[in-house]
């Protein structure tokens, strides 16, 4: 078309091929003009090219003193293959990286300033979010600085706080324990408002000590929630300072009685009481920020917050009559399962542990449930219970050494062995130890070759079967097998599964051992694998009809019994059977409560299941299933029928 006597004429398929010409020259290294130097890799491309797409770059360019010569830039914090990427999408306007690489790539583009695949890696980091790596990626997040990224994630925590409160990275997050005592007919305040004032008690004790946050979390803190709402420090129930709310952003202090010498820092000489303008700005150097809360329980609180900076979790615990704070980590209340009960069915309920616990250790020793371990909002413990049932009472008996949780117990030669877990700021653990019964002790045993969590642990002839379990991320299922002789106190390997597992339930029976359920990542699965240490080898039999992860197992009768779980969306009350001699599931009764990580062992006749997560609440109730009547009580009449 010519009109008015020009010739226009547009080649759709020349920006195309330049540019595909133009990264072929660049990975050739021809008429290139800048290398990136790049944690000692070095890339070739065009500074044209680059500028156009990176303001950084640009302007490094732009001020270079040999403008006609190579230019080179270093950089020693970003990953060579997050570069690359960003190389091809400044010559293609294409954007691929492998999932594992976009957080690099986000990192290379902000620090690029090349703000659009900032935004597009964001966005899809958002997209991939799920309970389990959200603490993840609000760490990353944090780290960059990105508020509308922070803002998206707060958002998600907000409404998922206490699937959340289950997952791995939770547990490790540190914690503050605190203790308010309630005045007679005084309730807490909702939830915002009681976190705003407990922030700032944080605050105005950090500032009044000069301590380290951690200082405040070596044990439980005791406050006192007066009838005219007012915060007060637990020693102030003999008159001391009061907390105060955040007025005109200054820091109020409202004195009860002259501070004795010593007592505290020196205040500010401002006769109001205020913090000084220049200890305001110290305190508020860092983020003070809630984010999320649940009450879980009966005046039982869980709190996120960014307290200094930090990521933290905040258990409160409020409680009715001012008593001292005790010296270790308060116990759960009673699980609120079976809330308002008669009081004539309470009597009838099976005892509950001392603590609530899931992801826990359980196993049958001389006529005695044990339960050991496991983790709650607070903590991963370390103490082990022992049931009763001619009594039916729960005891302590000696503590592991080790606190641990997402582990399993098995009995070999008539002692309990525990191996690996997590301790709640390791992700794996290699260490394991046995108890002895008639000592009441645990010692050491060798650790294991691979640092393992969520393995299935099982005895089969007279040695111990550690299977599976998580990689050091946590994120994907392993295929090893290893097998300990008590004997000799060896370790050595064995066949690996067909399938990587991790949150398998592990067990055995016929002289073969079984591994049930579990997750390759975090998609669950219902297939099963059976173990012959005959020949050393893995055959897959019949699947579950339910696929699950964090389930537990248990032998009678010569039957399999696989109980509750996670099915990748809730926690599970449903029970299956499997009979070898048939090679098929069966369903059978559910659970009176949904229960994911739960410890299950028999007891007598009956399945025991204990503890647990409903996907609400972490679980100290207990319940039993009678096979003859194929229903679940959690009922002590239960134990005496029949």
């Amino acid at each position: 078309m010519v009109p008015n006597g020009y010739l226009i004429f547009e080649d759709e398929s020349f920006l195309d091929s330049t540019v595909a010409k133009m990264n072929a020259l660049r990975k050739s290294g021809q008429f290139c003009d800048v290398r990136l130097q790049v944690c000692g890799h070095e890339l070739m491309a065009h500074r044209a090219v680059l500028a156009c797409c990176s303001p950084y770059l640009f302007e490094i360019f732009n001020s270079d003193a040999e403008p006609h010569g190579v230019s080179h830039v270093k950089f020693d914090d970003l990953n060579p293959e997050a570069v690359e990427v960003l190389l091809n999408y400044a010559y293609t306007a294409q954007l691929k990286a492998d999932k594992e690489l976009v957080k690099d790539v986000y990192s290379a583009s902000k620090k690029l300033k090349m703000e659009r695949v900032k935004q597009i890696c964001g966005d899809y980091l958002l997209s991939k979010m799920d309970c389990q790596s959200c603490i993840c990626y609000r760490n990353f997040a944090s780290s960059m600085g990105d508020g509308r990224l922070l803002s998206k994630i707060d958002g998600y925590i907000q409404e998922h706080l206490l699937e959340i409160s289950e997952q791995e990275d939770f547990l490790k997050l540190p914690r503050l324990k605190l203790e308010v005592m309630l005045e007679d007919n005084v309730c807490l305040p909702g939830n915002g408002k009681l976190y705003s004032k407990v922030i700032n008690w944080v605050q105005r004790s950090l500032w009044e000590s000069g301590e380290q946050l951690e200082s405040l979390m070596e044990e439980v803190q005791t406050l006192y929630y007066s009838a005219d709402h007012k915060l007060l420090d637990g020693n102030l129930l003999d008159g001391q300072t009061e907390v105060f709310g955040n007025d005109d952003d200054h820091i109020q202090f409202v004195q009860k009685k002259p501070l004795r010498e010593n007592d505290h820092r020196p205040m500010s000489n401002s006769s109001s009481g205020s913090l000084s303008p220049s200890s305001v700005n110290q305190l508020c150097k860092h983020e003070w920020k809630y984010i999320a809360s649940e009450k879980t329980t009966n005046n039982i609180y869980l709190c996120l917050a960014v307290l200094n900076g930090v990521l933290c979790v905040i258990f409160l615990h409020g409680r009715n009559s001012p008593q001292s704070s005790p010296s270790g980590t308060p116990c759960m209340l009673k699980s609120m399962s079976f809330e308002v009960q008669p009081e004539e069915l309470e009597e009838k309920l099976l005892s509950p542990m001392h603590y609530a616990r899931s992801g826990l250790g359980t196993a049958e020793l001389n006529g005695r449930l044990i339960a050991a371990g496991g983790y709650n909002r607070e903590e991963c413990l370390r103490t082990v219970e022992c049931y009763d049932p001619d009594k039916d009472s729960w005891t302590f008996i000696a503590p592991m050494r080790t606190p641990r949780a997402r582990f399993q117990m098995a009995v070999l030669m008539g002692q309990l062995y525990v191996m690996g877990g997590s301790n709640g700021h390791s992700d794996e653990l290699s260490c394991g130890e046995t108890y002895d019964l008639n000592a009441d002790e645990w010692t050491q045993v060798p650790e294991l070759r691979t640092n393992r969590c969520n393995a299935g642990v099982c005895s089969l002839n007279n040695k111990l079967y550690v299977v599976g379990g998580s990689d050091p991320c946590g994120q994907k299922g392993l295929k090893n097998c290893d097998v300990f002789d008590p004997i000799t106190k060896i370790w050595t390997s064995c066949a690996p599964l067909n399938i990587r597992r991790h949150q398998a339930a592990v067990c055995e029976l016929n002289n073969f051992m079984y591994v049930i359920g579990g997750a390759e990542s975090w998609n669950c699965l219902n297939t099963v694998e059976r173990y012959n240490p005959e020949n050393n080898t893995w055959t897959l039999v019949a699947p579950m009809n339910v696929a699950r992860r964090g389930a537990g197992v248990a032998v009678y009768e010569g039957k399999l019994f696989v109980v509750g779980g996670f099915d990748g969306s809730h926690a599970l009350r449903c029970v299956e059977v499997y009979d070898p001699a048939k090679n098929e599931w069966k369903m059978l009764g559910s659970m009176t409560s949904a229960r994911s990580n739960a410890g299950v062992a028999v007891l007598r006749k009956f399945i025991c299941a204990v503890g647990g997560f409903d996907g609400n609440e972490f679980l100290n109730t207990f319940e039993i299933y009678d096979p003859e009547t194929n229903e679940w009580s959690p009922c002590i009449d239960a134990f005496t029928v029949n």
